[in-house]
Parts: structure tokens; C-alpha cells; sequence
């Protein structure tokens, strides 16, 4: 299965099909707006504009599994993300990153893209996995890891 057979719920309600994304590359990330990390989401922005002609694609994924630090209402969470950070980007329906309910897409990235010694665990927000053009997840970055220092490896695949 690739990464482009899968769908995801936008922000808005309305299902996508990744395909839509095929040729691009894609830098995923969970995000809680709550979290002490969301300040990254201001840098997942400037990679945003600043690579977004290139072929760079930035799918935000909220989650509130890591401490609750997410807002219950999907409306709330683009408005914070808008208004707060100034997000552009793509935003999609709050999911699960772990447990029974993970998000066959992160089952996929988590699989493809194991965390330090080999975790497939995600273990807290903003968690980020960057796919080439081909949908193959190439690498993983921790939480703490600032997006300005994912440009190297985000010009590499464009």
C-alpha cells in the first residue's frame, strides 16, 4: 500500500485522497496547539512559503494524545492555528498517532520511518516525517528538532 492510497479528513469535514499530493514532497507533522512545541508551527509556516513553488507541501495533523494539549473542536483548532501562528498550510481533522485508533497514515509513517533504536512509537507532538516524490517516507524528526533545520534535508528532495 502507498501513502497515496490513503485518506485523510481536512480540517473542513471534506475526505482527500493523498494521490492528491503525488509528485510532491511532504513534510507531516502532529501538532497540538496547546503543546510548549507549537511555536513550531510559525516554522512550519516559513518552510511552507519558502518551498511551497518548489514542491513542498506541509500537512499538519493535529493531535491531543500527548497530554491533552489539543482543542476538542476541529473549527477551534484552525481558528488557533490561523489566527495564533499564521497557518497556511494544510490542516487536517484532529487524529490518534498511537494505540487501537492510529491513523493508517501514521501506521504507514511510523512503519517506514522508525524513531531512535529503531521505536516506532511516536512519543509527543510535532513529531515530523519527511516523503520524497515517490510517497517513500525517508526521515523521521524528533519533536524537539526546529523546522529551519529540516531545509537541508527538505532541498535535498526538491
Amino acid at each position: 500500500m502507498s501513502i497515496y492510497d490513503l485518506e485523510c479528513e481536512t480540517i473542513q469535514g471534506e475526505v482527500v485522497s493523498l494521490s492528491k499530493y503525488k509528485g510532491d514532497v511532504l513534510l507531516i507533522v502532529n501538532t497540538a496547539t496547546g503543546c510548549g512545541f507549537a511555536p513550531q508551527l510559525r516554522g512550519l509556516e516559513q518552510l511552507h512559503q519558502k518551498y511551497e513553488q518548489a514542491g513542498l507541501r506541509v500537512l499538519a495533523f493535529p493531535c491531543s494524545q500527548f497530554a491533552n494539549q489539543e482543542l476538542d473542536d476541529n473549527s477551534k483548532i484552525a481558528e488557533t492555528c490561523e489566527v495564533q501562528f499564521g497557518v497556511s498550510y494544510p490542516l487536517f481533522a484532529k487524529i490518534d498517532v498511537k494505540g487501537d485508533q492510529m491513523h493508517p497514515l501514521f501506521r504507514k509513517l511510523t512503519e517506514e520511518a522508525p524513531g531512535v533504536l529503531g521505536s516506532k512509537a511516536i512519543k509527543w507532538n510535532f513529531t515530523k516525517f519527511l516523503v520524497d516524490r515517490n510517497g517513500k517516507v525517508v526521515e523521521r524528526f524528533a519533536s524537539a528538532t526546529e523546522p529551519v533545520r529540516l531545509e537541508q534535508s527538505i532541498e535535498k528532495l526538491l
